[in-house]
């Protein structure tokens, strides 16, 4: 007890020592933009990708740490979870050929990423969301080991006073509690950065927030999250609830998630946005902060406020404002989170240059936009576009309502073009990666519709495991085109449907375990049900076994066919009048055999012949998540067996 209590003691005095540093940051801020310190009259563009790692079977490949190790490449770094990476690219000048130096560092770091995976037998996949995702890849050991990560995952979940929630709702549904962070790992984009000067910081932010939706409908492609159909970018709504540190009970007192769009149009600059995130969002993280900023100040020199910068890395506004010292002068930068990584190099700086345009074409003929919108449009704009994508109806100036891809297309694209060619953007950088915007949106194709697409043509052909790999196989191999091309791949408005592969060898490693094919689809009942309930879920759905569940979603037995002859070979009441009929706790086994989603398949049929049974449940802890019958295990023979059949 004293050696925790010491512990707890130093932690405090380090978040109260850490708290003075960032409250003398922004002092120093403050006097830097008094001193008209800030770097003005300078454009510059940068931008983060993230991306996955996947082993042969187009899983995720728990190996950042050893890709890193063989790619010795400094813009390469690590991120949250083993299967993710993540590569900070050079800031350019906004105009010439940025556009074009952007797409080939990108692909040169891409690139040298996936050269050093494939040596440990992985790949690198660009997608918002990696389709073949599952529950199971989420557990804590695929953290990555780094202290600060460990950190961030028990002061969130402290801060939270237990599991993440999460409740999405699109074609599908999902609704989990999880017990770590790393459902924000589940999350990849390509972050671009804006450098703006001090004066300017206000509307420009403002106009950030008002062009995102429009931006963010024509660039959607994570539409499914653990093999659910979701939003056209679910990434949204995930990344909000994975890093959720408001408890329960605080939800409804007005408390922020740490991931938000924001409440209203900035009105002061940076300082203003950096005060509210210091005032609302409790210090999570701490860091060595060096000298203190005003005796840097005091020499004439720039400090990197460091506090500031840390706590600043722990507010996920998805447009965020952050500071910055290159070459000893100091800097502030808009940084737009909202654009998934994916499908193509190719589509992401096309997004990329349809966000820079917005914001360079749109900066003079809308000073303000805060007094031509009211920022509760700029909101709902957002979540309409990471909601329905080019689907969605967006509310532009002065009230007008436009269907998203007539705002693109009429209004938005032209402003974007020649916010371009003042910048002194090549012209034929313009056309070429606005040209892939403007066909994307005519053909109404984004990564999230050629997803929803490709599925609906796969339908009743194969496993939902076997659909989701073969959208991360055809995304890898157009991936892996570009890149053999030089940057002459084709964007994913021209990609045809993703199709189930025949190869023996990915059909194996497809059934390897039984979560990759077992039924989550599932009917169940209570012990207190009465047997006839039983029976006739049984009969409707022409199934042999049907698990019990007590209200908390608890495995607590299984009903068997033949249970149900036993009772009525023994002959059961059925008189109105007379003894209460029996319920599923009199016949239910409730010791029942169970397996987890990671059982190996050749061990579940093992299971099966020794103990003689038809059916096993599959719990993750106490929870029933999925279950594999003896039907189930023919059909994988069969699709197995046929392969090989069709290949000797």
């Amino acid at each position: 007890m004293g050696e925790q209590h010491v512990s707890e003691q130093a932690n405090e005095e380090q978040l109260q020592a850490f708290m003075r540093a960032l409250l003398d940051d922004v002092e120093a801020l403050e006097r830097l933009l008094q001193e008209d310190r800030i770097e003005s009259g300078v454009r510059r563009i940068g931008a983060e990708q993230e991306m996955f790692l996947v082993d042969r079977a187009l899983r995720p490949a728990p190996l950042a740490l050893e890709v890193l190790e063989r790619a010795a490449d400094d813009r390469l770094t690590t991120e949250l979870a083993r299967f993710n990476l993540e590569a900070n690219l050079s800031p350019l000048p906004f105009g010439g050929d940025c556009l074009r130096r952007l797409e080939a560092e990108l692909s040169d770091v891409v690139g040298r990423a996936a050269e050093a995976a494939r040596a440990v037998g992985a790949d690198v996949l660009l997608a918002g969301i990696l389709p073949t995702l599952r529950a199971g890849d989420l557990r804590l050991e695929s953290l990555t080991p780094a202290p600060r990560y460990h950190e961030l995952n028990r002061a969130l979940r402290e801060l939270r006073q237990g599991d993440f929630r999460v409740s999405i709702h699109g074609l599908d549904e999902l609704e989990m509690t999880h017990d770590n962070i790393l459902l924000e790992s589940c999350n990849t984009s390509f972050q671009v950065h804006l450098q703006v000067g001090a004066r300017e910081f206000a509307p420009l932010y403002n106009l950030a927030q008002a062009v995102t939706a429009p931006v963010l409908a024509a660039a959607v492609n994570s539409p499914l999250l653990l093999g659910q159909r979701l939003w056209q970018e679910t990434r949204i709504a995930l990344f909000e609830s994975s890093v959720d540190t408001r408890p329960t009970a605080r939800e409804g007192r007005q408390h922020k998630p740490r991931v938000h769009f924001g409440d209203g149009w900035v009105q002061d600059g940076a300082l203003e946005l950096f005060r509210e995130d210091i005032a609302r969002f409790r210090v999570i993280m701490t860091a060595e902060t060096g000298e203190p900023p005003l005796s840097v100040l005091a020499r004439g020199e720039v400090p990197d406020l460091k506090a500031l910068r840390v706590h600043n890395g722990t507010v996920y506004r998805w447009n965020r404002p952050c500071y910055g010292v290159a070459g000893g002068v100091a800097h502030l930068r808009i940084e737009s989170r909202a654009l998934p990584a994916g499908p193509t190099v190719l589509d992401e700086v096309a997004n990329a240059a349809f966000f820079f345009g917005l914001m360079s074409g749109l900066a003079e003929g809308h000073p303000r936009i805060d007094l031509e919108m009211p920022f509760e449009d700029a909101k709902a704009n957002f979540f309409a576009a990471a909601r329905h994508g080019l689907k969605a109806q967006l509310t532009w100036t002065g009230g007008r309502s436009f269907p998203a891809p007539e705002l693109i297309l009429s209004h938005l694209l032209p402003a974007a073009r020649g916010g371009l060619a003042a910048a002194g953007v090549d012209a034929a950088d313009i056309d070429r990666y606005l040209g892939v915007v403007e066909e994307r949106v005519r053909r109404g194709q984004t990564g999230a519709q050629w997803a929803l697409g490709s599925l609906a043509s796969m339908a009743g052909q194969g496993t939902s495991e076997l659909q989701c790999r073969a959208l991360a196989a055809a995304m890898l191999a157009r991936q892996q085109e570009e890149a053999r091309s030089g940057g002459a791949g084709r964007p994913v408005h021209t990609w045809e449907p993703a199709a189930l592969e025949a190869d023996r060898d990915l059909l194996r490693d497809s059934y390897r375990t039984v979560g990759q094919f077992m039924s989550t689809d599932l009917f169940t009942v209570r012990p207190t049900d009465i047997v006839d309930f039983a029976a006739s879920v049984m009969d409707w759905r022409h199934v042999r076994h049907v698990p019990v569940e007590d209200d908390q979603g608890r495995l607590v037995g299984v009903v068997s066919h033949r249970a149900l002859l036993r009772l009525v070979a023994r002959g059961a009441p059925a008189a109105p009048n007379g003894p209460a009929p029996p319920t599923v706790a009199s016949i239910m086994r409730t010791d029942p055999v169970t397996i987890t989603p990671e059982t190996p398949t050749l061990e579940a049929m093992r299971i099966m012949r020794e103990q003689r049974v038809g059916c096993l449940p599959v719990v993750a802890g106490e929870r029933l998540v999925g279950i594999v019958t003896e039907r189930d295990l023919l059909d994988v023979s069969a699709t197995l067996l046929e392969a090989f059949l069709r290949e000797a």
